[in-house]
């Protein structure tokens, strides 16, 4: 696990786990949030993300959190060496659109640019819920399954699911991280 790839449709917890997931493996997070707006909610030029999408792509270690565009999307999962589909009931992805919007109200979203425009980015977060689930949804789907042969695959479809990944992605790095210190004589604190 050293490229990797958390998608899912708006709202559904992708920013949190893959916090979380940078916080276990150490893997340098990028949210696409951060890289394709600027402070305000203003976007960045197309050109300008799809550079600095790529030079993310050409780093040895990533964790990329969100989607861009459907061509940076698609060029990240053929170059991931590990997908996180994050697939949540359409109603839950809703409940978080809104905890977000109320949450926002107060404080910034983290992983979201400063002064992002809370209201009109949840406004649009509630339409792309609809368009991602009727056209992308399907698409990912197909993506994880014809993936899961050559690449590490995790389709997370509950609450529940999300946190046993973690939990074994947990136990994974503390496993690998024995190992390490008994063939090194090193202790590392994680």
């Amino acid at each position: 696990m050293k490229r990797v790839a958390v998608f899912g449709n708006a709202g559904g917890g992708k920013s949190t786990l893959a916090r979380r997931l940078a916080d276990l493996t150490r893997l340098p997070l990028y949210p696409l949030d951060m890289i394709q707006f600027r402070a305000g909610g203003g976007e960045v030029p197309r050109e300008e993300y799809l550079k600095a999408h790529a030079d993310l792509l050409r780093r040895d270690t990533w964790i990329i959190d969100g989607f861009g565009c459907v061509t940076s999307a698609w060029e990240r999962f053929s170059i991931a060496d590990t997908l996180v589909y994050v697939d949540l009931p359409l109603v839950t992805h809703h409940w978080f659109v809104t905890k977000r919007l109320i949450k926002g109200l107060v404080a910034t979203p983290e992983g979201w640019p400063e002064n992002s425009p809370i209201w009109r980015s949840s406004m649009n977060s509630y339409k792309v819920l609809w368009l991602c689930h009727r056209g992308l949804t399907p698409r990912y789907r197909q993506l994880v399954a014809a993936e899961a042969a050559s690449k590490r695959v995790h389709h997370v479809k509950s609450r529940a699911e999300i946190s046993a990944f973690l939990d074994a992605i947990k136990r994974e790095y503390q496993a690998a991280n024995r190992r390490s210190e008994f063939t090194t004589g090193r202790t590392d604190t994680r």
